[in-house]
């Protein structure tokens, strides 16, 4: 027992002793480390001097679903037992929970929303010309895949394999480094837009075309069943009534060719009855299809969803920029603990080969 105390106690000596000898060392090498401090705050100022600034542009707005069928409910069970679909059954379908945040990453909004024109600086401009213009993307390309002229004008459908690959490319960059999209709160339902820039002008315009541009597509989206409908019933309502003018100028016709028709001869009657019968049911029909064109279109109203926008981007946008004195000490305190690593673990290995 009287041993393994010993032992114990030799065991914690010869740790402090060894960490003592490793301080000793570490303060025979201070020269070295603050050479490597003055070098790391020296490369932290030039990286501050030459590291450009970003600008963020922001744009919040809430979204309220519109479709929840309310009072129309029960004209929507009405008419589905009747075989008629009013689009009042309320589902969200594909932009349930967060989906639409995804779509706002998608590479259909940023690749619409890249191909768009925007005026900017009194010029009109594609937003993908901007971006490859800023980042000076032509000369590089030039250099290294030897393609000197590359437009974007033409329609995205007929796009070559290389203009194809550039939009992929910069879709990319955007989902990892220019956009940002989320809830501040998830139990709220205000969305948060973020893009982040070199060019404040650029990061002003494409956050207010993304916007515009998904916003656009989700109500579009939404109420694209509806819209049907409504579009069905439209024309089933214009055809029925062509044929109730139709048959109102027949029975007008029919009781001109035989004015003071002799009421015993029933056959000379028998013309205008036939129109008056078509009349009848055209006029249930049509009425009909009106009450239901009518009841679409107030559910179409409600399947609209309200997108209201909160605060949008305006100059002069949020500027974030390395300052000289924070690149000095980050970089002098990181080339300095790089260094103490670098010391302390050369002196563990000359021990271990001792």
């Amino acid at each position: 027992m009287d041993n393994k105390i010993e032992n114990d106690e030799i065991s914690v000596k010869e740790v402090m002793q060894k960490l003592g000898g490793v301080v000793r060392y570490i303060k025979t090498q201070w020269k070295v480390i603050s050479v490597f401090i003055l070098i790391g705050a020296s490369i932290g100022l030039l990286v501050a001097f030459f590291t450009k600034p970003t600008y963020t542009a922001v744009c919040t707005f809430v979204l309220e679903d519109g479709s929840k069928a309310g009072g129309l409910g029960q004209y929507a069970g009405l008419a589905s037992l009747a075989g008629i679909d009013i689009g009042g059954g309320g589902g969200s379908g594909i932009f349930q929970g967060d989906n639409i945040i995804e779509l706002y990453k998608s590479r259909l909004m940023i690749e619409k929303t890249l191909l768009s024109e925007v005026t900017i600086d009194k010029k009109k401009q594609l937003l993908i010309d901007r971006y490859i213009d800023f980042n000076k993307l032509r000369s590089k390309w030039k250099e290294k895949d030897h393609i000197d002229k590359i437009s974007f004008n033409n329609d995205p459908n007929h796009f070559e394999r290389k203009q194809d690959s550039i939009i992929s490319n910069i879709v990319e960059i955007f989902d990892k480094k220019v956009l940002s999209v989320g809830k501040p709160d998830k139990k709220l339902s205000i969305i948060r837009v973020e893009v982040v820039s070199e060019d404040e002008l650029f990061a002003r315009e494409f956050n207010l075309k993304l916007v515009e541009t998904v916003n656009n597509f989700y109500t579009q989206t939404k109420t694209k069943k509806s819209n049907q409908n409504v579009t069905i019933l439209q024309r089933q309502a214009d055809s029925v009534k062509r044929v109730l003018n139709f048959s109102i100028d027949g029975v007008a016709s029919s009781i001109d060719a035989a004015p003071n028709a002799n009421p015993l001869l029933l056959t000379l009657k028998a013309p205008s009855q036939k129109r008056q019968i078509d009349v009848q049911a055209s006029t249930a029909i049509y009425a009909e299809i009106v009450k239901n064109l009518e009841l679409s279109k107030i559910s179409l109203r409600q399947e609209l969803p309200l997108i209201q926008v909160i605060d949008a981007p305006v100059l002069p946008l949020a500027k974030e920029k390395v300052g000289k004195l924070k690149g000095i000490v980050i970089g002098g305190i990181l080339s300095g603990f790089l260094c103490l690593i670098f010391v302390v673990c050369k002196r563990l290995f000359k021990s271990l080969m001792s």
